[in-house]
């Protein structure tokens, strides 16, 4: 088509959030970078669609390392610093968990009275703490040691992102994390003294770390509920999409070269280095760099050419690890307000059987119906996210992608269907109110969905599974030695930090930094 350069400092393969980050930081170092991008929308699944005349969010909404505009978080720093500019709504609650078998309801919310200093969370009293003793009395002091444990851990992990530590450095300033690392997170929930119920009340987030306490490291679960009891969480004002035009829009305007209806078919590499990639289009486009969002799979799979280029052990490391969860989410737009179909909350967790999470992670590799979910009434953090007098509802279980492999062309559409059913009926049961009576719109995300949309391997959301066999701490340190073809980098849901927005636009910058490290030493 004639309007690709000769050749580029990198190629970013996905313009989603993360190869959008990944792009802005290259170029703020001042390198010619090429975004391409296989759909004409920026964002990949942060992104929305329309129906009947109403706007609906294709994801599961939230950010984490916000914070509000005064004391801006990680992730909002990065944004403005870059100029991508968003209209950040502040989420009312953390979550609300209905457990009617355990007796457990209970909405707990963010928020603490300690200090924040350079991303560092100082200990201090948790509200969440406060409202678990209300409802059950003398619990105050060992969830709040617990939160601050987390935070501890959460400040450890973010020093270690940045700056490798050897083991005596690790024991002498983070003890906590050295201490707590080679367990996992119900065998560290258990030294606590607490009831079951208020375990249970502390499992509410299972959904989004995908994975069984029993087997999740305590370190992940450490991480997220720090990250989430002291900034909160907040929603792009118009949608997911906003952010994704917003940075977009912002690596155009600073010179980032970015090119819709361009699907990356082959990365080439020579001597164990990358030298460009190749399109379906035809076009053979030239960089010594390439940060790419498909899994690695996929990319040592399939993409690498010629494929003697690929080490054998990077293709035995990417097929040792187990693939995270994928998603079914059933969208509703509804005919009344939210108080008037009885929701009157935002964010709920919700379980027919008891709280265990092996049971219900065992329920998530068959077709359901599954008796824990999560969902999410937009109209409470956005209330101009419906027109008046209407409902956004998102119900939403994240099974495993080996559920689904009995799903043909044949039998999709009625899957989908019963499955869709069996949950709108669950939490109709719940609100007490018929929803199927006001449905206006309803759309399903299948694993198939987001397979079709990101080409994201087997549908997965969550990258890879982290797991007691394998850790984030183990991950971390062997990230070095996870580049097995000089000049390529991965960004997306599948790198160390995992899946959710702030978390890929993290994975973005990680990979910035090793291609500009590794830009570095060769230019030596």
């Amino acid at each position: 088509m004639g309007f690709f350069k000769e050749k580029y400092d990198a190629i970013i393969i996905g313009g989603a959030l993360a190869g959008m980050s990944c792009a802005l930081e290259l170029q703020a170092k001042g390198k010619d970078v090429l975004v391409l991008e296989r759909h004409n929308l920026p964002g990949g699944l942060a992104t929305s669609y329309v129906r009947g005349g109403v706007e609906m969010e294709a994801t599961l909404h939230e950010m984490m390392c916000i914070g509000p505009k005064d004391k801006p978080l990680t992730i909002r720093r990065f944004l403005e610093g870059m100029g991508v500019m968003v209209d950040w709504l502040r989420v009312p609650e953390a979550y609300r968990i209905y457990v009617p078998k355990e007796n457990i309801d209970i909405t707990l919310h963010a928020g603490f009275n300690g200090s924040i200093e350079n991303d560092i969370f100082v200990p201090g009293e948790f509200e969440m703490a406060h409202e678990i003793d209300r409802v059950y009395p003398g619990t105050f002091k060992e969830v709040n040691r617990l939160m601050n444990l987390c935070t501890d851990v959460y400040n450890s992990v973010n020093a270690l992102s940045v700056k490798p530590m050897n083991k005596l450095q690790m024991i002498l300033h983070h003890s906590n994390l050295v201490k707590t690392a080679g367990y996992s997170t119900e065998e560290v929930l258990k030294t606590f003294d607490l009831p079951k119920e208020v375990l249970d009340i502390l499992k509410g987030y299972w959904i989004y770390v995908g994975s069984p306490f029993s087997d999740l490291p305590f370190t992940i679960y450490a991480v997220l509920m720090g990250d989430y009891f002291v900034g909160g969480s907040y929603v792009c004002k118009e949608f997911s999409h906003e952010l994704s035009l917003r940075m977009q829009e912002r690596c155009m305007d600073l010179g980032v070269q970015y090119e819709y209806s361009q699907n990356v078919e082959k990365i080439l590499v020579k001597d164990g280095h990358v030298y460009g990639v190749k399109t379906t289009n035809g076009d053979t486009i030239y960089a010594d760099y390439v940060a790419c969002s498909a899994y690695p799979n996929t990319c040592y799979g399939k993409m690498i050419e010629p494929k003697t280029q690929v080490p054998k052990s990077a293709y035995r490391d990417c097929n040792a690890r187990e693939m995270g969860l994928t998603v079914l989410s059933v969208v509703l737009t509804l005919d009344k307000s939210p108080l008037e179909l009885n929701i009157k909350d935002y964010s709920v967790f919700s379980c027919e059987g008891d709280m265990d999470l092996d049971r219900i992670f065992e329920q998530g590799k068959t077709l359901g119906p599954y008796d824990y979910l999560t969902t999410i009434c937009l109209n409470y953090a956005n209330p101009d996210c419906t027109h008046d007098g209407e409902c956004s509802l998102s119900i939403t279980y994240l099974p495993s992608p080996e559920a689904f492999v009995s799903v043909t062309c044949e039998n999709y559409h009625e899957v989908k269907r019963k499955m869709a059913r069996d949950m709108i009926e669950c939490v109709s049961k719940h609100l007490g109110v018929n929803l199927f009576d006001h449905i206006l719109e309803v759309e399903v995300e299948m694993p198939h969905t987001v397979a079709h949309y990101s080409s994201n391997y087997m549908g997965g959301i969550y990258g890879y599974k982290h797991s007691m066999d394998d850790h984030v701490i183990a991950r971390l340190f062997m990230e070095n030695n996870e580049n097995y073809i000089k000049g390529l980098a991965f960004c997306g849901a599948h790198a160390i930090n995992g899946d959710g927005m702030s978390s890929c636009i993290s994975n973005g910058r990680k990979a910035a930094s090793i291609l500009l490290k590794q830009m570095e030493e060769e230019a030596r």
